[in-house]
Order: structure tokens, then C-alpha cells, then sequence
């Protein structure tokens, strides 16, 4: 098939992929109610066209946490990532690295810690749960510490795993799952030989020191629910800055006190994020509450976000309503599966192209550049009312 933009890599990973590895990567928890929200709130952002600016030296570039990114983009922690392409973090971590911008690796990543800061020059992020076991958490940020990582995204909206019906339509999880995973494998063979056969060893690679030989896909769901810590409070937090001594990013934001909380915290930055609308269905799409956050912290933290975004334009509307940065996560997930490094490279590559011509389009030279005022109105009633709502009459 033809790749003419970010978003065509869903329909080429569908087309490579066995359905539970799809279905794990694009779906979102019950109805997903909210996963279509965030794409659909994202593309009724409406921006405000100029011309006659002197767009002739566009500069797409920004810095974060003392690291300068050719892209205000980060590829974001996706879990799993070694399933859709062999070794598949340590090709997107390469791809991250060519393209000038971070590669954050999840705690339940298949390839570990070392293997892929070793497959990039670039100091690799690192994003953590809080875990039951509190010496395991020690020992995992001394890993990424040692791996060189200097930034670390702790998740909080993920005391317990969402409820995500098409897992157990697709042999994720529910029953007879391996039996329906590996018949799935078998009517995709060239997944099958590339991933199955040569990407091995299948193990949750940061965890399998704990888990031993039990660490593989068939133990994933029922890690997840049997170790995270559903009793996790804001003072838990505190444990988290005596062992981590970088920068901290709070991820899971949706709500201006929980935002300042963080900033009271002392937390270096926040992803704004429902994950991806994997986690409470029916909340509200990060497009929709990031003005308001941005207000109430922005001057105290580094405000970042995700959820929805799926080309450059959507990273330019993500900065318009108020993000420093944006992280990407099935975008680069399907890039991945379709293509390995190679399709990353190009997924990235269109989105430079795009947020190039955006910022062409909008009259801005600089990411810096980009606020309230690069919006113009938004497109239906409803998301009308909920954006205008939060950022108020000034850019719209």
C-alpha cells in the first residue's frame, strides 16, 4: 500500500499484525468512548492561518530538560513495543536518535533497559509505574540510571489496568488466549518468521529479572493487575525524588489540581494524558483540559501531552493549546509494526514535513511561537463549548 501520511501505518500494522497485537495497540478500555474523543476533539481544533510572515527559515526545533530535540516531539512508552517489530525498541530508539528527538522506553518493554540505551547515542527516557515492590522499583531506576537515562516519565493514572473489551475479543487476555494468540501468528507468517521466530527471547525484559521464566506474553495481563499498586498516594511520590536525582515527568494528568499538585510536588514536567483512552472510559479527551492546565501550571513546570495525536498537524494543535512538547505513541507504534526503524524514520520524516508546513501556514518561525493566538476557532458546538471554554477568548 501506498504511505501518503502518519496516519496510513494503522492500516498497513492491521494488514501486517495478528488481531491481538492490533487490537492491543489501537484499542482503549470499554465502549472507548474517549479514544475517539481525543482524535476527534484534536482534529476539530481549528488554527488561524497567516500569511505574508517571512516563513522562509522555519525552525522546528525546541529544548527540554537541558536536551535540544530537532522535533517537539517524544516517542512515547509503549508497551510491548519488541512484539511488533523484531527487537522493536531498540529499532524505534535508533530511529529516534537519527531524527534528533527522545525515545522513551516502557517498564513492560520486551527488549530491557541496556539493550536499547546501547542501540542509541542519544540518552534514552525511561517511564515507570509505581510497583508493589518497592526494592524492584530501586533496582529498575538504578538500571536506567546506568543505562544513562536522565529523564523519567512515572505513570500514575494506572493504579489498576483499564478494562479493555477487545483484548478479550482478541486472545490478549481471556480465554484459551495462547491457543487463539497462536493461530492468529500462523495466518501471519512473515510476523510470524520476523517477530515470533527471530525476535526472541519474548520476555518482558525489565521485569524478567523478578519474574524469572515466567516473564513472556502469556504472563503480561495478570503482571500488570498483580503488581501494580492500586494504594499509591501523592506523598508515595516523595519515595520516588530520594532514588531519582534527573528530571521527573508526572504523567496521567487530567485535572488543574492534580496538575498542582505536581508543581507542589516539585515534579520538572507533566504529561497531560488519559493514556491514549486505555485507561477510565467517558473522561474527558486531553485536547479539551490541556488549555486550562497549562494555565493553571505552566509557569511552574514543563507541561507536556499525548493522546490522539496522529500527524504533525495534531503536534501543532497540541502546542497551540498550550503543550511545550508532545509524546507520540501509536503513531510510531504502527509505523513500527508496518516498517521497523524504517517506517519510524519516514513516520517522523512526514511529521517534520507537516509541522514545517503548519508553522509555514500559521506565520510562526519558532515553536516558541506557538499559543493561544495561533488558533483560530474550533469546529463543532460541543468541542466549541469545551475548548473555548479552557483557553479562553483570547486565541479564538
Amino acid at each position: 500500500m501506498i504511505i501518503a501520511s502518519p496516519r496510513d501505518y494503522r492500516e498497513a500494522a492491521r494488514r501486517r499484525l495478528p488481531r491481538f497485537l492490533f487490537d492491543y495497540i489501537d484499542g482503549g478500555a470499554n465502549e472507548e468512548q474517549t479514544l475517539r474523543a481525543n482524535t476527534r476533539d484534536l482534529t476539530e481544533v481549528t488554527l488561524r492561518q497567516r500569511v505574508l510572515r517571512d516563513v522562509s527559515n522555519v525552525n522546528p526545533s525546541t529544548r527540554l530538560f537541558g536536551e535540544d530535540l530537532a522535533l517537539p516531539v517524544i516517542l512515547g512508552p509503549v508497551g510491548l513495543s519488541g512484539m511488533y517489530a523484531r527487537r522493536g525498541e531498540a529499532q524505534a530508539a535508533r530511529a529516534a536518535d537519527l531524527a534528533g528527538v527522545p525515545f522513551c522506553l516502557s517498564t513492560v518493554s520486551v527488549c530491557p533497559l541496556a539493550e536499547v540505551s546501547a542501540a542509541s547515542h542519544r540518552a534514552i527516557w525511561f517511564q515507570l509505574y509505581m510497583l508493589k515492590d518497592r526494592a524492584f522499583m530501586r533496582a529498575l531506576l538504578a538500571q536506567a540510571k546506568d543505562a544513562g537515562a536522565k529523564v523519567l516519565v512515572f505513570t500514575v493514572d494506572m493504579p489498576v489496568p483499564g478494562a479493555r473489551y477487545r483484548d478479550r475479543h482478541s486472545g490478549m487476555s481471556g480465554p484459551n488466549a495462547a491457543a487463539r494468540r497462536f493461530g492468529q501468528a500462523m495466518i501471519h507468517p512473515r510476523w510470524a518468521w520476523d517477530v515470533g521466530v527471530m525476535g526472541r527471547p519474548h520476555t518482558l525484559g525489565n521485569v524478567a529479572s523478578i519474574l524469572g521464566p515466567s516473564s513472556g506474553l502469556e504472563d503480561f495481563m495478570g503482571w500488570l493487575g498483580a503488581n501494580f499498586d492500586p494504594s499509591v498516594r501523592w506523598q508515595d511520590l516523595d519515595w520516588i525524588r530520594e532514588h531519582w536525582d534527573g528530571a521527573l515527568i508526572i504523567k496521567g494528568i487530567l485535572d488543574p489540581e492534580d496538575a498542582r499538585a505536581a508543581a507542589d510536588l516539585g515534579a520538572d514536567g507533566i504529561v497531560v494524558s488519559n493514556h491514549g483512552g486505555r485507561q477510565l472510559d467517558g473522561v474527558s479527551s486531553t485536547a479539551s483540559v490541556l488549555p486550562g492546565i497549562a494555565e493553571a501550571v505552566g509557569d511552574r513546570l514543563t507541561v507536556l501531552a499525548d493522546s490522539g495525536v496522529r500527524s504533525g498537524l495534531d503536534v501543532i494543535r497540541m502546542l497551540a493549546l498550550g503543550a511545550k512538547a508532545v509524546l507520540l505513541g501509536r503513531a510510531w507504534a504502527f509505523a513500527l509494526a508496518a516498517g521497523g526503524q524504517v517506517g519510524v524514520s519516514q513516520m517522523l520524516n512526514s511529521m517534520r514535513s507537516e509541522i514545517g508546513v503548519a508553522m509555514s501556514l500559521t506565520g510562526v518561525k519558532r515553536i516558541d511561537e506557538i499559543d493561544a493566538t495561533t488558533l483560530a476557532r474550533v469546529g463543532s458546538a460541543e468541542a466549541s463549548h469545551r475548548i473555548a471554554h479552557a483557553v479562553g477568548p483570547t486565541g479564538l
